[in-house]
């Protein structure tokens, strides 16, 4: 059976203005607080919260989604990459994301799951709020 993580968050900024802080390294960083490697393009290697997370662009549809691979070090060597969806939605003034992480192995999900509330959509808000 396959791991699924699914969150929705609504943000205070329009989805394009979310959408462009997640791609842009500077404003990613100004968020999680550590240097990250994007970029808005398919093949763009991503790289987050000192090399801890690493994967790739598989599609970005700007201003809507991004598709990319995703890893943590609590990965095996043998565990395939898992599968990031994020896409960006207008929601009255603000801004939704929806999140669909896909296969994160057993070893690793309740961590991933923890990690995007209090790693990113927490500090994003206080980013924001600022």
């Amino acid at each position: 059976m396959r791991n699924v993580i699914y969150k929705t968050v609504v943000l205070k900024a329009s989805p394009d203005a979310l959408f462009d802080m997640y791609v842009d390294p500077v404003l990613h960083q100004a968020i999680t607080g550590l240097p990250v490697t994007i970029g808005a393009e398919a093949g763009a290697e991503f790289e987050a919260f000192d090399g801890a997370l690493t994967g790739v662009m598989l599609q970005v549809v700007k201003p809507r989604l991004i598709v990319q691979t995703w890893r943590s070090p609590a990965f095996a060597a043998d565990d395939p990459d898992s599968i990031l969806i994020l896409s960006f939605h207008p929601q009255g003034e603000h801004g939704r994301i929806e999140l669909v992480h896909l296969d994160v192995p057993d070893q690793d999900y309740e961590e991933v799951k923890l990690g995007w509330r209090e790693k990113y959509f927490e500090p994003w808000r206080e980013f924001l709020a600022s």
